[in-house]
């Protein structure tokens, strides 16, 4: 029943592996590890195999860490949507009324979500063996680091269903799923790292710690979820939780949004109980009062109560302690409205399909303009009040702490890269919900293009680096960094002052082209993102289908 005979387990596997995207992906992801390698393999026309050689380890941690870091973002994309899928297609009711344990389809779902991955981890090992004779790591390291990296994904994978069984919207078990599992895989990364010489210590904590601690995360979390689909909540029409707003503000643990007070008005206003006036925009108004809270508002307390919980350490440690990476926290900012920001507009034009509204919409006398602004307005204002729950933490630091007193223009320029940066993943998020079809494929298709754009540019700058290309070669690869708020953030000049681990460092370090080249290059992202959307709405071809 559990893995020989669940049906839940046989369909989802022969239904995903069959897809053509499995096979797309699992090319990719060959391509762009081998690519790794081969960019990384070491250039010497002789080597010393009596030692280790530094190009050899800076190969097998690049390859390890890369694939652990890409793992680790994949994992909640395939699980999230385990059990909050079923309910976006109105089948968890029967899926709840079927003969099946609990714990059966909780199985079913986490295997067959989690295969890809490990098919993908599986699939790398030819590329990892080409490695071995240059030396620089063990077999035994190899084998530590593969069994590390299954246990993270079925540990990751437990997580993301654990938080789909809580949620009814694939979306907001995704942001939640995320917030969870990036700070416990940079955890993983830097430990990984931090120990990079003492391989032994390094071996028995991957073989022998971390896999009981893994096993009882994920049995807890498979019990938390299979103990709620055997005693769900009170269930609606397909299979929708029916949700009780002054009685979940009344249930609530820790933070409580209250819709009748500031500022929480500002993100979470009541319901409307009036008539709508004269000259509004009727998008906004509907959206605003109707569509995001609809469903409680579980995941806006989770999102903000770790956010904060994380915000607070590390506004000491990088605004009071190591004011020299003060950098950092305007990249944990950046972080948090990535994940959040794209989750309030991903589903603003696909909801409408969904529920087969679209049609309707165009039909009305409204203007392009207007539907994109009411679906906008709404969810950039949400995304924007949550992220300024984070930048005041930044105003605090620069205000009390004195260094940063002459850097101010600095400081003024870390606040436009956020702010930019917020208004981007907004942008393009309503860019995926317009030309998708579902929810999920936009979110997740928001996701992927700001990845791209964010993390390739400096993990490129990185790799030149690390592995000794020339100066103006790595030169070449920083102009991309005016993709990437991270560049531009790195590159901003910082006085001496902030720079007190080095000795002898010049004033106004930083590359100040990067900084104004991304700011240009994504004004320029942002009209040439809202353009496109006002074309494909003003022609409406297919967009009703």
């Amino acid at each position: 029943m559990y893995l020989r005979e669940n049906p839940v387990l046989q369909r989802e596997l022969l239904v995903n592996l069959r897809k053509h995207r499995s096979f797309v992906l699992l090319a990719i992801y060959q391509l762009a590890l081998a690519c790794i390698v081969l960019l990384a393999w070491p250039q010497d026309l002789t080597m010393d195999l009596t030692s280790p050689p530094a190009s050899a380890q800076n190969l097998s941690n690049l390859f390890f860490v890369g694939q652990y870091l890409i793992a680790s973002l994949m994992a909640p994309s395939f699980a999230a949507g385990a059990i909050s899928g079923e309910k976006e297609r109105s089948t968890y009711e029967m899926l709840l009324a079927s003969p099946l344990r609990p714990g059966a389809i909780i199985l079913g779902k986490m295997i067959a979500s989690l295969t890809h991955l490990l098919l993908f981890a599986v699939a790398s090992i030819p590329i990892i063996v080409l490695c071995l004779p240059l030396g620089g790591i063990s077999f035994y390291e190899v084998l530590a680091a593969y069994l590390g990296l299954i246990v993270s994904i079925v540990l990751f994978g437990a997580i993301s269903v654990f938080c789909s069984s809580y949620f009814s919207k694939t979306s907001h078990s995704l942001v939640v799923s995320y917030l969870v599992i990036l700070p416990l895989a940079l955890g993983a990364i830097l430990f990984w790292q931090g120990f990079e010489g003492d391989g032994e210590f390094r071996l028995k904590m991957t073989t022998l710690v971390l896999p009981p601690i893994a096993l009882v995360v994920v049995v807890a979390t498979g019990a938390a979820a299979a103990r709620r689909l055997l005693y769900p909540p009170d269930l609606g029409s397909e299979g929708h939780e029916v949700v009780d707003l002054e009685m979940e503000s009344e249930r609530a643990m820790g933070l409580v949004i209250q819709s009748d007070q500031f500022p929480d008005r500002l993100f979470a206003p009541p319901r409307k109980r009036d008539l709508m006036p004269d000259g509004c925009n009727p998008v906004y108004d509907k959206e605003l009062h109707g569509e995001i809270f609809s469903q409680g508002t579980l995941m806006l307390r989770l999102a903000i109560q770790i956010s904060m919980l994380l915000a607070i350490p590390l506004m000491g440690v990088f605004l009071f302690w190591k004011i020299e990476s003060c950098v950092w926290f305007p990249i944990y900012v950046i972080v948090f409205n990535l994940l959040v920001g794209p989750v309030f507009l991903a589903g603003s034009m696909t909801s409408e399909r969904e529920r087969q509204t679209l049609g309707l919409l165009l039909t009305t006398n409204l203007t392009p303009w207007q539907i994109l602004l009411g679906k906008f307005v709404v969810g950039f204002r949400v995304s924007g009040v949550l992220t300024s729950f984070l930048v005041w933490p930044l105003f605090l630091g620069f205000a009390l702490n004195m260094s940063f007193w002459s850097n101010w223009y600095a400081m003024l320029q870390m606040l436009v890269v956020i702010v930019l940066v917020c208004f981007a993943n907004s942008v393009l998020a309503l860019l995926a919900s317009l030309f998708s079809r579902r929810t999920p494929i936009a979110l997740v298709s928001t996701y992927a293009l700001l990845m791209i754009l964010y993390v390739v540019p400096p993990a490129i700058s990185y790799m030149a680096r690390l592995l000794g290309f020339s100066v103006a070669a790595s030169h070449s690869v920083d102009f991309f960094g005016v993709m990437s708020p991270f560049s531009a953030l790195f590159a901003i000049p910082l006085d001496a002052n902030l720079k007190e681990v080095y000795d002898e460092t010049p004033a106004n370090l930083g590359d100040p082209t990067i900084v104004y080249g991304y700011m240009v290059f994504t004004i320029a992202i942002l009209v040439s993102a809202v353009l496109l959307m006002y074309v494909r709405l003003r022609s409406r071809r297919g967009l009703a289908l």
